[in-house]
């Protein structure tokens, strides 16, 4: 039918009549929020490049916890910094470590809340790579198999201490694969694996590595994240991921790769999730604080057009604020 017999602004007259006729819909279990766990006690640092993100120490992060429960999030994902790091990223997979502290502590105050574990070595490393580095003068070489084992005993002892979902974002090969024998060998075999499988090397990660203090010390990872002129090879991430074992898959970041999002979702049924990544968070702050958007517009516009790309749920900084304005 063509105008005037059909008139598309009908079904736009009312708030009522949006709502009743709207395809994507927002609500906070599908949001995820990230927290950075630190040593000590009573330290809230704030971010400098991330207003209203912060460095937490575990009795600061409860609060937090707390907040997300109340909120209806679905979850929290947990980083952490260590008090000391070197080579083999001992402090990722120590009984004693930083998040594996915070989960014993959040487990009462968590709730309904979903604790989903990073599972990297970049955090724990003195060097900021993502797995074990070779290096001879100049030349330096991130060992993928090297860094297996690592990881997947990392992901165990994250598990073991009440991670309810382990997240592999290294990027290297085969990781999927060795942390679901790990896991499964220590009857670990419930808990999920939700792999950063299309994680690209990306500009907008440069507010996190303040977060996380992992900026790498040397070259920068290109030989492990992937390019991002490449969706194919993403499909071919994803793919390898899935045969290995992973439940669910993790699309990074969000807003530059929508694409890549809409064609995981066309192709699978599996589990997709979009982390809104730090850089992202960063840019529209910037924006906000000069009065240049909206604020709580851009917030949920933003989210709504991951949402619409394909994914059933996001990880962002803006979780609560989300929530709040969703309540």
């Amino acid at each position: 039918m063509e105008f005037p017999v059909t008139r598309l602004r009908r079904l736009r007259r009312t708030e009522a009549m949006r709502s009743l006729v709207r395809e994507v819909h927002l609500h906070p279990g599908a949001l995820i929020y990230p927290l950075f766990i630190c040593p000590g006690e009573g330290v809230r640092r704030e971010v400098k490049s991330m207003p209203g993100v912060y460095n937490l120490s575990i009795d600061e992060a409860i609060k937090e916890v707390e907040e997300a429960a109340q909120l209806g999030l679905g979850g929290l994902l947990l980083f952490g910094l260590p008090a000391v790091k070197d080579e083999e990223a001992s402090g990722a997979y120590a009984e004693d470590g930083i998040v594996q502290q915070a989960l014993r502590a959040f487990k009462p105050a968590a709730k309904k809340l979903l604790l989903i574990a990073d599972v990297c070595l970049c955090e724990y490393t003195s060097h900021g790579h993502c797995g074990v580095v070779s290096k001879t003068g100049e030349d330096y070489e991130v060992e993928n198999d090297a860094s297996l084992s690592l990881l997947a005993r990392t992901a165990v002892s994250l598990a073991a201490a009440g991670a309810d979902i382990v997240g592999p974002s290294d990027m290297m090969d085969g990781r999927v694969g060795a942390i679901r024998d790990h896991l499964d060998d220590a009857g670990l075999e419930q808990v999920p694996i939700l792999s950063y499988a299309a994680k690209f090397s990306s500009a907008f990660y440069g507010p996190f590595r303040e977060a996380a203090d992992s900026a790498p010390q040397f070259g920068d990872r290109r030989t492990y994240q992937m390019d991002g002129a490449n969706l194919r090879e993403a499909m071919r991430e994803i793919d390898q991921d899935i045969a290995e074992g992973a439940d669910m898959i993790l699309m990074k970041p969000a807003m530059p790769y929508l694409d890549v999002i809409r064609a995981a979702r066309e192709r699978l049924d599996v589990p997709i999730g979009a982390y809104q990544v730090s850089g992202e968070y960063a840019m529209l702050q910037a924006a906000f604080a000069k009065g240049w958007l909206d604020r709580d517009r851009s917030i949920l516009e933003s989210l709504i057009s991951i949402r619409r790309a394909g994914a059933d749920f996001t990880i962002t900084y803006f979780a609560k604020d989300a929530a709040r304005l969703l309540g």
